[in-house]
């Protein structure tokens, strides 16, 4: 019998008893691609969702991060930008980590199964 331990992991922020996502692997991979091409636009076309998707997304983490995770800037020669800031690469490289650690855990985990 093949098995296989699956899962997901995310960060969520606590008020008044109730959560709200604030980071999971979408929002990861998001940050990274915002990270590598300067814009939420081609973050959002590398994975396949509307700009307005992923506009969505990173004001949801700049409204309940304690400081900015995102910044853009506008016009300027090429018509400006996006970076992730100080804030934004603290997350991005805590949460991959966590990740990591998360899918050794299965991987551990599955080879712990009796067999």
């Amino acid at each position: 019998m093949n098995l296989r331990i699956n899962g997901r992991i995310w960060l969520e922020t606590i008020s008044n008893d109730s959560a709200e996502r604030f980071m999971g692997i979408g929002r990861l991979e998001l940050l990274g691609h915002i990270e590598r091409t300067g814009s939420i636009n081609q973050a959002a076309k590398a994975m396949k969702m509307s700009y307005k998707r992923a506009w969505e997304m990173v004001h949801s983490m700049n409204v309940q991060a304690d400081f900015p995770l995102v910044t853009t800037q506008t016009g300027g020669e090429k018509g400006g930008g996006t970076v992730l800031t100080h804030e934004g690469e603290k997350y991005l490289i805590h949460y991959q980590a966590l990740q990591e650690r998360f899918q050794k855990f299965l991987a551990d985990e599955l080879a712990n199964l009796p067999t």
